[in-house]
């Protein structure tokens, strides 16, 4: 009963008139962010941060997670009328909807995916209901080993999820930490590395390294692979086909795969380091192991579109579990999210929802209606959408650079801040093109000082002695899932990778 008089006391503050124009001006702004090819959550969250500056938080962050899940809808509509995913979690969706644009049903599969990730957020928001709570009650109990211990396993995991590339993603965490030893030493009160820069004895802002890696970097790697010169003639005309909505048969044969990618996205949504992506390409493999006729998947097979985008946004639900109970954030999208906390005094952790319940149930409470108004726009205003995709780079790339610019700016009027940014968005470019991961840089730069806290913390604990995480049942527990992760991560990495070879080497 306690959960739904908090879930109703959250509904309370996410329905209050300012509060629902920022959510729908979020929803609206991640579905943007989600159509534009080449950017993601994350760059959209970076760029958009500093435009939240002295909102009330509670608007502010119910804003920046609906661009972060509405960036999931959008991303599915490049997809299905460009064969181009707007992010990466939306890759598998082209595999049956381009198929599908091309059958003259471009229709059927807009609303579907629509449907889909309606369902998928919405379960995974119900299970976010149900099991925040009680994530928030178990690790109540955690001290300064048990968090180290987190934050490593948070980094851990994204490293070994990056696969191949893995050494690149342990120098790319590396540069990261060591930025965030930048600033004065809170023991002994000597600077490190601050080269007599009033500016940095405070550390390296976590805002625009953001700004700059994602936002900058994304945008210079588009132009490097030509984005700028793709051409929108390729775009599916679905207002000339005779059928718009889904037939009966389509709803049908794809409400177990609705259930099935919910519950699997969700899952691997709460993994640190696995994401929608890996969701996403799990699940449109299994329904496809699944099937009793597994041919038709690649070809047009609707199931095939509606696994993959179950998944992506029942796994970005997920992901706010861990953020939400334990400060962890397990992707580059929600370490954003983390940052927008942080700016606003808030420090997510298993205190977090009983301290701030306002603010907490208000955000579980906003992702239900949030969810509903990105179905009516993912629905009705398609035009709008198919419009802005033809939108050229040109355009677009000089407004990225100046918002970018502006946002950096404004968070202290610091020209160093500003110069960073540019730095890290051409040190960005350079990543993307010889497979650095910024994800994990940006998640070395947060965890990396929480991680350092809480180590010290618990050194002075145990006077010294690294026997106390093996001395106490919840770091035992957390060593023993870390463990148990690093071994089944590459293997559900693997699952994906297959499901995505298989795809490729079929069409």
């Amino acid at each position: 009963m306690d959960i739904f008089a908090d879930l109703l006391m959250g509904f309370s503050v996410a329905i209050t008139p300012i509060n629902l124009v920022y959510l729908l001006v979020g929803a609206m702004v991640g579905m943007i962010v989600g159509v534009i090819p080449g950017f993601g959550p994350s760059a959209g969250l970076a760029i958009l941060l500093p435009v939240t500056f002295g909102m009330d938080p509670i608007g502010a962050i119910m804003m920046l997670a609906a661009i972060y899940y509405g960036a999931m809808y959008g991303g599915t509509i490049t997809s299905i009328l460009l064969n181009t995913p707007g992010e990466s979690a939306t890759v598998a969706s082209t595999f049956d909807g381009f198929p599908l644009a091309k059958q003259g049903r471009a229709g059927p599969a807009l609303v579907m995916q629509a449907a889909a990730s309606f369902v998928g957020g919405t379960v995974g928001v119900l299970l976010i209901t149900i099991l925040a709570p009680l994530f928030s009650q178990v690790s109540r109990s955690f001290g300064p080993p048990e968090y180290f211990l987190l934050a490593f396993m948070g980094m851990l995991t994204l490293i070994v999820m990056i696969g191949t590339s893995w050494r690149l993603g342990v120098i790319s965490a590396l540069i990261g930490f060591a930025l965030g030893t930048v600033g004065v030493d809170l023991e002994t009160g000597q600077g490190r590395y601050t080269f007599g820069s009033a500016e940095l004895i405070g550390g390296i802002y976590f805002i625009p390294i953001a700004i700059g890696l994602f936002g900058l970097g994304e945008l210079f790697y588009a132009f490097f692979i030509g984005l700028h010169r793709t051409g929108t003639g390729g775009i599916v005309q679905y207002d000339k086909e005779s059928r718009f909505w889904p037939t009966a048969d389509d709803w049908i044969s794809t409400r177990w795969t609705m259930v099935r990618g919910s519950i699997l996205g969700f899952v691997v949504g709460v993994i640190p380091g696995a994401g929608a992506t890996i969701a996403s390409l799990m699940a449109y493999s299994t329904e496809r192991s699944l099937s009793r006729h597994p041919e038709r998947f690649g070809k047009g097979e609707m199931a095939g579109l509606v696994a993959p985008e179950t998944a992506n946004n029942a796994a970005s639900s997920g992901a706010m579990i861990p953020l939400l109970t334990l400060g962890i954030p397990g992707s580059a999208s929600t370490a954003v999210l983390l940052a927008a906390f942080l700016l606003w005094g808030l420090r997510p952790g298993p205190l977090f929802m009983e301290q701030n319940p306002e603010l907490a149930w208000g955000l579980i409470a906003s992702m239900y209606l949030g969810n509903m108004a990105l179905l009516a726009i993912s629905i009705f205003a398609i035009p709008l959408f198919v419009q802005l995709i033809k939108v050229p780079y040109r355009i677009l790339g000089p407004a990225v650079v100046v918002i970018c610019t502006l946002g950096t700016f404004s968070v202290h009027a610091s020209f160093i801040e500003t110069y960073l940014m540019f730095a890290a968005g051409t040190a960005g470019f350079f990543m993307r093109l010889y497979g650095f991961s910024p994800a994990a840089l940006v998640l070395a730069l947060v965890l990396g000082p929480l991680a350092e806290e809480a180590l010290r913390q618990t050194l002075t604990i145990s006077r010294g002695s690294f026997m106390i995480f093996v001395e106490r049942p919840a770091s035992l527990w957390i060593i023993g899932i870390t463990v148990a992760l690093v071994m089944l991560l590459p293997l559900l990495s693997q699952f994906g990778k297959s499901a995505d070879a298989a795809e490729k080497a079929g069409s």
